[in-house]
Protein backbone atom coordinates (compact mmCIF):
# COMPACT_ATOMS: atom_id res chain seq x y z
CA UNK A 1 0.00 0.00 0.00
CA UNK A 2 0.83 3.40 -1.02
CA UNK A 3 0.08 6.46 1.36
CA UNK A 4 -0.23 9.35 0.10
CA UNK A 5 -0.50 11.58 2.74
CA UNK A 6 3.17 13.32 2.27
CA UNK A 7 2.74 16.95 2.58
CA UNK A 8 2.48 19.31 -0.84
CA UNK A 9 5.69 21.67 -1.77
CA UNK A 10 3.05 24.53 -1.11
CA UNK A 11 2.06 23.04 2.51
CA UNK A 12 5.53 22.73 2.90
CA UNK A 13 5.91 26.28 1.97
CA UNK A 14 3.21 27.24 4.24
CA UNK A 15 5.42 25.77 7.57
CA UNK A 16 2.35 23.22 8.01
CA UNK A 17 2.76 19.66 9.10
CA UNK A 18 0.67 16.55 8.36
CA UNK A 19 -1.43 16.76 12.17
CA UNK A 20 -2.05 20.23 11.28
CA UNK A 21 -3.36 19.47 7.52
CA UNK A 22 -5.66 16.12 9.02
CA UNK A 23 -7.46 18.84 11.62
CA UNK A 24 -7.74 21.28 8.89
CA UNK A 25 -8.72 19.72 6.06
CA UNK A 26 -9.62 16.09 7.32
CA UNK A 27 -7.10 14.19 5.80
CA UNK A 28 -7.46 10.74 5.30
CA UNK A 29 -5.21 7.69 4.46
CA UNK A 30 -5.62 5.45 1.37
CA UNK A 31 -4.09 3.12 -0.86
CA UNK A 32 -3.02 4.64 -3.63
CA UNK A 33 -1.76 1.98 -5.76
CA UNK A 34 -4.40 1.34 -7.95
CA UNK A 35 -5.68 5.40 -8.17
CA UNK A 36 -6.46 5.56 -11.69
CA UNK A 37 -5.80 9.72 -11.34
CA UNK A 38 -3.78 10.24 -9.18
CA UNK A 39 -4.49 13.70 -7.55
CA UNK A 40 -1.43 15.57 -5.31
CA UNK A 41 -4.34 18.66 -4.24
CA UNK A 42 -4.84 21.72 -5.16
CA UNK A 43 -3.01 23.68 -7.61
CA UNK A 44 -4.66 27.13 -8.13
CA UNK A 45 -8.07 28.57 -7.75
CA UNK A 46 -8.40 30.60 -11.10
CA UNK A 47 -11.00 33.44 -10.85
CA UNK A 48 -11.53 35.74 -14.03
CA UNK A 49 -12.36 39.47 -12.01
CA UNK A 50 -13.91 42.92 -14.23
CA UNK A 51 -11.01 44.38 -12.76
CA UNK A 52 -7.96 42.06 -11.44
CA UNK A 53 -6.06 44.92 -10.40
CA UNK A 54 -8.85 46.14 -7.39
CA UNK A 55 -9.84 42.29 -7.16
CA UNK A 56 -6.18 41.76 -6.28
CA UNK A 57 -5.75 44.54 -3.75
CA UNK A 58 -9.08 43.24 -1.88
CA UNK A 59 -7.78 39.61 -1.06
CA UNK A 60 -5.02 41.34 0.26
CA UNK A 61 -6.56 43.99 2.38
CA UNK A 62 -9.34 42.12 3.79
CA UNK A 63 -8.20 38.42 2.99
CA UNK A 64 -4.92 39.36 4.28
CA UNK A 65 -3.55 37.23 1.10
CA UNK A 66 -0.15 37.89 0.17
CA UNK A 67 0.56 38.82 -3.70
CA UNK A 68 3.54 36.51 -4.92
CA UNK A 69 3.55 36.96 -8.39
CA UNK A 70 2.37 38.38 -11.84
CA UNK A 71 1.76 38.48 -15.79
CA UNK A 72 0.63 41.46 -17.52
CA UNK A 73 1.96 43.86 -20.15
CA UNK A 74 4.93 44.58 -18.43
CA UNK A 75 5.68 40.90 -18.65
CA UNK A 76 5.06 40.87 -22.43
CA UNK A 77 0.97 39.44 -21.67
CA UNK A 78 -0.96 42.02 -23.93
CA UNK A 79 -4.29 39.98 -23.37
CA UNK A 80 -4.56 39.70 -19.57
CA UNK A 81 -3.66 40.94 -16.31
CA UNK A 82 -3.11 38.04 -13.81
CA UNK A 83 -2.10 38.57 -10.22
CA UNK A 84 -0.95 35.22 -8.19
CA UNK A 85 -1.75 35.42 -4.07
CA UNK A 86 -1.56 33.21 -1.60
CA UNK A 87 -2.53 32.12 2.32
CA UNK A 88 -1.10 29.24 3.51
CA UNK A 89 -1.02 26.56 1.10
CA UNK A 90 -4.30 28.33 -1.14
CA UNK A 91 -3.24 30.00 -4.20
CA UNK A 92 -5.63 32.24 -5.83
CA UNK A 93 -5.04 33.60 -9.88
CA UNK A 94 -7.20 36.79 -10.51
CA UNK A 95 -7.38 37.34 -14.26
CA UNK A 96 -8.57 40.33 -15.47
CA UNK A 97 -8.76 41.53 -19.62
CA UNK A 98 -6.35 43.87 -21.12
CA UNK A 99 -7.39 43.33 -24.43
CA UNK A 100 -10.95 44.67 -25.10
CA UNK A 101 -10.83 41.46 -27.13
CA UNK A 102 -9.95 39.39 -24.82
CA UNK A 103 -11.77 36.12 -24.17
CA UNK A 104 -11.68 36.87 -21.00
CA UNK A 105 -13.84 40.32 -21.84
CA UNK A 106 -17.01 37.78 -22.86
CA UNK A 107 -16.85 35.26 -20.38
CA UNK A 108 -17.16 37.96 -17.73
CA UNK A 109 -19.94 39.68 -19.31
CA UNK A 110 -21.55 36.24 -19.42
CA UNK A 111 -20.61 35.05 -15.72
CA UNK A 112 -19.83 37.87 -13.77
CA UNK A 113 -16.69 37.35 -11.33
CA UNK A 114 -16.01 33.82 -10.75
CA UNK A 115 -13.86 30.82 -10.97
CA UNK A 116 -12.56 29.14 -14.29
CA UNK A 117 -10.43 26.71 -13.34
CA UNK A 118 -9.94 24.66 -10.35
CA UNK A 119 -6.31 23.37 -11.50
CA UNK A 120 -4.72 20.51 -9.78
CA UNK A 121 -0.92 19.07 -8.98
CA UNK A 122 -0.68 15.94 -10.26
CA UNK A 123 2.22 13.82 -10.08
CA UNK A 124 1.85 12.38 -13.91
CA UNK A 125 -0.17 14.62 -16.00
CA UNK A 126 -0.11 12.43 -19.40
CA UNK A 127 -1.21 9.89 -16.87
CA UNK A 128 -4.24 11.45 -15.98
CA UNK A 129 -5.05 12.98 -19.14
CA UNK A 130 -4.91 9.20 -20.68
CA UNK A 131 -7.35 8.38 -18.17
CA UNK A 132 -9.45 11.11 -18.65
CA UNK A 133 -9.75 10.57 -22.59
CA UNK A 134 -10.14 6.92 -21.98
CA UNK A 135 -13.28 7.82 -19.96
CA UNK A 136 -14.86 10.01 -21.83
CA UNK A 137 -13.79 13.46 -20.87
CA UNK A 138 -13.04 16.44 -22.85
CA UNK A 139 -9.62 17.53 -22.94
CA UNK A 140 -8.90 21.34 -23.76
CA UNK A 141 -5.34 21.16 -23.62
CA UNK A 142 -2.88 18.54 -24.56
CA UNK A 143 -0.04 17.57 -22.36
CA UNK A 144 2.58 19.95 -22.82
CA UNK A 145 6.26 21.30 -21.28
CA UNK A 146 6.21 24.86 -20.80
CA UNK A 147 9.98 25.81 -20.01
CA UNK A 148 11.65 29.11 -18.00
CA UNK A 149 14.62 29.94 -16.50
CA UNK A 150 13.02 28.53 -13.30
CA UNK A 151 12.70 24.80 -14.72
CA UNK A 152 9.84 22.75 -17.02
CA UNK A 153 5.88 22.42 -15.80
CA UNK A 154 3.73 19.27 -17.29
CA UNK A 155 0.48 20.94 -17.95
CA UNK A 156 -2.66 19.67 -19.37
CA UNK A 157 -6.50 20.01 -18.64
CA UNK A 158 -9.89 19.01 -19.22
CA UNK A 159 -13.23 20.06 -19.14
CA UNK A 160 -16.10 20.03 -16.72
CA UNK A 161 -19.16 21.57 -15.72
CA UNK A 162 -20.40 24.83 -17.29
CA UNK A 163 -17.13 26.27 -18.43
CA UNK A 164 -15.60 25.53 -15.19
CA UNK A 165 -11.89 23.48 -16.40
CA UNK A 166 -9.63 21.46 -14.28
CA UNK A 167 -5.40 22.36 -15.18
CA UNK A 168 -3.35 19.38 -14.25
CA UNK A 169 -0.12 20.49 -13.46
CA UNK A 170 3.13 18.84 -12.67
CA UNK A 171 5.62 21.26 -10.89
CA UNK A 172 7.86 18.49 -9.81
CA UNK A 173 11.30 19.93 -12.17
CA UNK A 174 10.18 23.85 -11.51
CA UNK A 175 10.97 26.37 -8.83
CA UNK A 176 9.48 29.52 -10.04
CA UNK A 177 7.07 31.96 -8.42
CA UNK A 178 4.07 30.27 -10.72
CA UNK A 179 4.16 29.19 -13.91
CA UNK A 180 6.64 30.45 -16.71
CA UNK A 181 5.62 34.14 -17.83
CA UNK A 182 5.36 35.41 -14.48
CA UNK A 183 7.30 37.21 -12.13
CA UNK A 184 7.79 37.57 -8.82
CA UNK A 185 5.85 40.26 -7.41
CA UNK A 186 5.53 41.95 -3.71
CA UNK A 187 3.03 44.37 -3.12
CA UNK A 188 3.35 47.45 -1.55
CA UNK A 189 -0.01 47.02 0.89
CA UNK A 190 1.14 46.86 4.62
CA UNK A 191 -1.75 44.71 6.68
CA UNK A 192 -3.27 47.04 9.94
CA UNK A 193 -1.11 46.11 12.83
CA UNK A 194 -2.23 43.43 14.87
CA UNK A 195 -3.59 41.77 12.13
CA UNK A 196 -3.22 37.92 12.48
CA UNK A 197 -0.60 36.79 9.98
CA UNK A 198 -3.01 34.66 7.92
CA UNK A 199 -7.12 34.65 8.14
CA UNK A 200 -7.02 31.42 6.50
CA UNK A 201 -4.08 28.59 6.06
CA UNK A 202 -5.87 25.70 3.54
CA UNK A 203 -8.69 25.22 1.38
CA UNK A 204 -11.25 22.46 2.16
CA UNK A 205 -14.03 22.21 -0.61
CA UNK A 206 -15.20 24.07 -3.55
CA UNK A 207 -19.02 23.46 -3.92
CA UNK A 208 -20.32 23.18 -7.30
CA UNK A 209 -23.67 24.44 -8.44
CA UNK A 210 -25.46 22.36 -11.26
CA UNK A 211 -28.46 22.03 -13.70
CA UNK A 212 -30.94 20.44 -12.63
CA UNK A 213 -31.33 16.40 -13.78
CA UNK A 214 -27.09 17.04 -13.93
CA UNK A 215 -25.82 16.33 -10.16
CA UNK A 216 -25.70 12.71 -10.28
CA UNK A 217 -24.27 12.99 -14.20
CA UNK A 218 -21.44 14.92 -12.74
CA UNK A 219 -20.71 12.82 -9.95
CA UNK A 220 -20.68 9.85 -12.53
CA UNK A 221 -17.69 12.24 -13.83
CA UNK A 222 -15.77 12.61 -11.31
CA UNK A 223 -16.24 9.10 -10.30
CA UNK A 224 -15.16 7.68 -13.57
CA UNK A 225 -12.88 10.30 -14.72
CA UNK A 226 -10.86 10.98 -11.82
CA UNK A 227 -11.41 7.83 -9.60
CA UNK A 228 -13.05 9.97 -7.03
CA UNK A 229 -15.19 8.50 -4.18
CA UNK A 230 -18.51 9.49 -3.01
CA UNK A 231 -18.17 10.94 0.75
CA UNK A 232 -21.84 11.90 1.63
CA UNK A 233 -25.20 12.61 0.18
CA UNK A 234 -27.89 15.19 1.38
CA UNK A 235 -31.47 14.80 -0.18
CA UNK A 236 -35.44 15.68 0.77
CA UNK A 237 -35.26 17.14 4.59
CA UNK A 238 -31.62 16.91 5.27
CA UNK A 239 -31.14 19.91 2.77
CA UNK A 240 -34.84 21.63 2.96
CA UNK A 241 -36.65 24.75 4.21
CA UNK A 242 -40.35 25.83 4.25
CA UNK A 243 -39.44 27.91 1.10
CA UNK A 244 -36.39 26.39 -0.88
CA UNK A 245 -34.79 22.79 -1.35
CA UNK A 246 -31.96 21.51 -3.13
CA UNK A 247 -29.86 18.18 -3.69
CA UNK A 248 -26.05 17.79 -2.68
CA UNK A 249 -23.80 14.83 -3.21
CA UNK A 250 -19.95 14.98 -2.41
CA UNK A 251 -17.16 13.47 -4.33
CA UNK A 252 -13.46 13.38 -3.10
CA UNK A 253 -10.08 12.56 -4.07
CA UNK A 254 -9.23 8.91 -1.92
CA UNK A 255 -7.27 10.92 0.95
CA UNK A 256 -9.81 13.95 1.03
CA UNK A 257 -7.50 16.63 0.04
CA UNK A 258 -9.88 17.63 -2.71
CA UNK A 259 -13.49 17.48 -2.48
CA UNK A 260 -16.53 18.69 -4.45
CA UNK A 261 -19.86 18.91 -3.23
CA UNK A 262 -21.91 18.77 -6.30
CA UNK A 263 -25.64 20.88 -5.68
CA UNK A 264 -28.44 20.81 -8.06
CA UNK A 265 -32.13 22.34 -7.16
CA UNK A 266 -34.80 20.77 -5.63
CA UNK A 267 -38.65 21.19 -6.77
CA UNK A 268 -40.13 23.43 -4.00
CA UNK A 269 -42.26 26.66 -3.11
CA UNK A 270 -39.59 29.25 -3.84
CA UNK A 271 -36.22 29.97 -6.03
CA UNK A 272 -33.50 27.89 -3.91
CA UNK A 273 -29.95 29.45 -3.90
CA UNK A 274 -29.19 27.38 -6.38
CA UNK A 275 -32.03 28.30 -8.74
CA UNK A 276 -30.70 31.98 -7.77
CA UNK A 277 -26.89 30.97 -8.73
CA UNK A 278 -28.00 29.40 -12.18
CA UNK A 279 -30.00 32.52 -13.22
CA UNK A 280 -27.49 34.97 -12.27
CA UNK A 281 -24.26 32.95 -13.21
CA UNK A 282 -25.76 32.27 -16.42
CA UNK A 283 -25.23 28.27 -15.97
CA UNK A 284 -23.45 26.00 -13.71
CA UNK A 285 -20.19 27.19 -11.91
CA UNK A 286 -18.31 26.83 -8.63
CA UNK A 287 -20.57 28.36 -5.91
CA UNK A 288 -18.50 28.72 -2.75
CA UNK A 289 -14.84 28.06 -1.38
CA UNK A 290 -14.65 27.11 2.06
CA UNK A 291 -11.43 27.81 3.27
CA UNK A 292 -9.87 26.23 6.82
CA UNK A 293 -9.01 28.06 9.39
CA UNK A 294 -7.05 27.09 12.69
CA UNK A 295 -8.52 30.16 14.82
CA UNK A 296 -12.16 31.11 12.91
CA UNK A 297 -12.50 32.86 16.28
CA UNK A 298 -9.71 35.28 15.12
CA UNK A 299 -10.51 35.06 11.55
CA UNK A 300 -14.00 36.22 11.63
CA UNK A 301 -13.00 39.04 13.96
CA UNK A 302 -10.27 40.35 11.79
CA UNK A 303 -12.26 39.74 8.44
CA UNK A 304 -15.03 41.67 9.78
CA UNK A 305 -12.68 44.68 11.06
CA UNK A 306 -11.68 44.62 7.24
CA UNK A 307 -15.20 45.06 6.11
CA UNK A 308 -16.14 40.94 4.65
CA UNK A 309 -19.66 40.84 5.66
CA UNK A 310 -21.35 37.32 7.04
CA UNK A 311 -24.71 35.74 6.91
CA UNK A 312 -26.41 36.76 10.00
CA UNK A 313 -27.60 33.83 12.39
CA UNK A 314 -30.69 34.32 14.73
CA UNK A 315 -30.74 34.30 18.66
CA UNK A 316 -32.88 31.25 18.53
CA UNK A 317 -30.42 29.44 16.84
CA UNK A 318 -28.16 29.26 19.94
CA UNK A 319 -30.73 28.79 22.10
CA UNK A 320 -32.00 25.92 20.68
CA UNK A 321 -31.46 23.00 23.71
CA UNK A 322 -31.55 20.43 20.80
CA UNK A 323 -28.31 22.36 19.25
CA UNK A 324 -26.66 22.35 23.12
CA UNK A 325 -27.75 18.58 23.54
CA UNK A 326 -26.04 17.90 20.33
CA UNK A 327 -22.73 19.49 20.01
CA UNK A 328 -21.54 18.94 23.75
CA UNK A 329 -18.22 20.58 24.86
CA UNK A 330 -16.74 22.68 21.79
CA UNK A 331 -13.41 24.85 22.35
CA UNK A 332 -15.08 28.20 22.78
CA UNK A 333 -18.18 29.25 24.81
CA UNK A 334 -21.48 29.19 22.88
CA UNK A 335 -21.98 32.30 23.80
CA UNK A 336 -18.62 33.59 21.67
CA UNK A 337 -19.72 32.14 18.64
CA UNK A 338 -23.37 33.70 19.23
CA UNK A 339 -21.85 36.93 19.14
CA UNK A 340 -20.21 36.37 15.77
CA UNK A 341 -22.92 34.44 13.96
CA UNK A 342 -20.48 31.32 13.92
CA UNK A 343 -22.77 27.85 13.30
CA UNK A 344 -21.23 24.50 15.35
CA UNK A 345 -22.16 20.99 14.01
CA UNK A 346 -21.23 17.65 15.82
CA UNK A 347 -20.88 14.20 14.11
CA UNK A 348 -19.44 10.76 15.12
CA UNK A 349 -16.00 11.97 14.36
CA UNK A 350 -15.81 15.28 15.88
CA UNK A 351 -17.27 18.50 15.42
CA UNK A 352 -16.79 21.79 12.95
CA UNK A 353 -17.50 25.40 13.45
CA UNK A 354 -18.21 27.46 10.30
CA UNK A 355 -19.45 30.67 8.65
CA UNK A 356 -21.03 32.12 5.86
CA UNK A 357 -19.69 35.55 3.73
CA UNK A 358 -22.44 37.10 1.56
CA UNK A 359 -21.73 36.72 -1.51
CA UNK A 360 -18.16 38.93 -2.81
CA UNK A 361 -19.10 40.55 -5.96
CA UNK A 362 -22.18 42.30 -7.50
CA UNK A 363 -23.77 39.71 -8.89
CA UNK A 364 -25.34 36.32 -6.04
CA UNK A 365 -23.22 34.25 -7.10
CA UNK A 366 -19.71 33.07 -5.58
CA UNK A 367 -19.41 33.19 -1.75
CA UNK A 368 -17.11 32.03 0.87
CA UNK A 369 -17.14 29.98 3.71
CA UNK A 370 -14.90 29.70 6.59
CA UNK A 371 -14.16 26.65 8.41
CA UNK A 372 -12.39 25.01 11.45
CA UNK A 373 -12.29 21.15 11.76
CA UNK A 374 -11.95 18.85 15.12
CA UNK A 375 -12.14 15.68 13.74
CA UNK A 376 -15.54 16.39 11.82
CA UNK A 377 -15.01 14.80 8.57
CA UNK A 378 -18.48 16.54 7.40
CA UNK A 379 -20.10 19.62 5.96
CA UNK A 380 -22.35 20.74 8.75
CA UNK A 381 -25.10 18.63 8.17
CA UNK A 382 -26.94 19.66 11.42
CA UNK A 383 -26.52 23.41 10.09
CA UNK A 384 -28.30 23.35 6.64
CA UNK A 385 -31.54 24.74 8.15
CA UNK A 386 -30.06 27.50 9.74
CA UNK A 387 -27.87 28.29 6.46
CA UNK A 388 -30.59 27.68 3.80
CA UNK A 389 -33.05 30.43 6.09
CA UNK A 390 -30.04 32.70 6.07
CA UNK A 391 -29.58 32.61 2.64
CA UNK A 392 -33.58 33.12 1.75
CA UNK A 393 -34.06 36.03 3.65
CA UNK A 394 -30.60 38.16 1.73
CA UNK A 395 -32.24 36.39 -1.39
CA UNK A 396 -35.93 38.30 -0.19
CA UNK A 397 -33.96 41.33 0.42
CA UNK A 398 -32.27 40.90 -3.32
CA UNK A 399 -36.28 40.26 -4.36
CA UNK A 400 -34.94 36.64 -5.84
CA UNK A 401 -36.83 34.32 -3.52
Amino acid sequence: MTSTLNLTPDELAAGQDLDQLKQLVGLVDYDADKDPFPVTGWDAIVFVSGNATQSALYYQSAWGMELVAYSGPETGNRDHKSFVLKSGSIRFVINGAVDPDSPLVEHHRKHGDGVVDIALEVPDVDKCIAQAKAAGATVVREPEDVTDEHGTIRIGAIATYGETIHTLVDRSRYDGPYLPGYVAQQSNYLPRPGQPKRLFQALDHIVGNVELGKMDEWVAFYNRVMGFVNMAEFIGDDIATDYSALMSKVVANGNHRVKFPLNEPAIAKKKSQIDEYLEFYRGAGAQHLAVATGDIIASVDALRANGVEFLDTPDSYYEDPELRARIGEVRVPVEELQRRGILVDRDEDGYLLQIFTKPLGDRPTVFFELIERHGSLGFGKGNFKALFEAIEREQDRRGNL
